[in-house]
């Protein structure tokens, strides 16, 4: 494809890094993400996503927008409460960059339709908030054959890493994923989510946009993965830690006997 004056002016910025260029460019427009939550994670990651000109940017998320939401999710507006955060997230986007599709799904993602949302997309982020949700999501990425970049955050603490069940294209074996990590869910009730132990605002847009770097590294394959890592942030004490993860064969989805062979686990 051939770049109009305007996209040259736009990413102008992007085109100049080796890195990228205007292959990359090219390849970013054409590029479909489907973000997990239009949240604390989600704001900054969406933001930066569209303002990279990634073509396609699906969110899903069936909350609306609370007041008590906008100490940390930028995408959202005073005006935008009560109103549905992909709808939200859709304005806010397509009006930092018009040359972008934003795709909504306002509902909770499913094992029943997980995989198929999931389809329809190069990579998934997923910036959603609670422990059920980021399994359902690592074990459709895995049977989807989905790369998967995943954050999460609580008070002034974070962590984030990339899964990728297949190949990379520059010949890496596939890397561990989040079970490989966090074998199974903690129990209900035993971690405090956000709304009761609190999130420093400032810590989501640091991560958020760690995760959208992550994403588009993903996406253009430049750069050193964070396969096989985990990045864990400590805003209280300035302090980010990069461990190395890897597979487990004994994983429970992707080890060397699985016993999680769909996603029924989940119903």
């Amino acid at each position: 494809m051939g770049f109009t004056e305007e996209q040259i002016n736009r990413y102008a910025r992007h085109i100049l890094l080796p890195e990228i260029g205007g292959i990359g460019q090219e390849k970013l427009l054409e590029s479909k993400v489907l973000v997990v939550g239009a949240g604390g994670l989600g704001s900054p990651l969406i933001l930066y996503l569209a303002a990279a000109g990634v073509g396609t940017i699906g969110v899903i998320d069936d909350d609306v927008v609370d007041l008590s939401n906008l100490q940390r999710q930028v995408l959202h507006h005073t005006v935008d409460i009560g109103k549905p955060k992909v709808e939200s997230a859709a304005e806010t986007a397509i009006s930092i960059n018009p040359d972008i599709k934003i795709q909504t799904h306002m509902k909770r993602i499913y094992a029943s339709n997980a995989v198929r949302t999931i389809m329809d997309y190069d990579l998934v982020a997923d910036g959603s908030d609670n422990f059920p949700t980021r399994f359902l999501i690592n074990d459709a990425c895995y049977f989807a054959k989905k790369p998967l970049v995943s954050a999460a955050i609580l008070r002034f603490d974070a962590q984030l890493a990339t899964y990728r069940p297949t190949s990379g294209t520059r010949g890496e074996e596939p890397g561990p994923c989040y079970r490989c990590v966090f074998r199974e869910p903690p129990p209900l009730g035993h971690t405090p989510t956000c709304a009761e132990a609190g999130v420093l605002g400032a810590m989501c847009g640091m991560v958020g946009s760690f995760q959208a770097t992550e994403v588009i590294k993903e996406l253009l394959n430049i750069g050193e993965s964070l396969v096989g890592f985990f990045l864990i942030f400590d805003g209280l004490n300035a302090e980010v830690r990069k461990i190395k993860v890897n597979r487990d064969p004994g994983c429970p989805i992707c080890g060397d006997e699985p016993t999680i062979k769909d996603l029924s686990i989940h119903e």
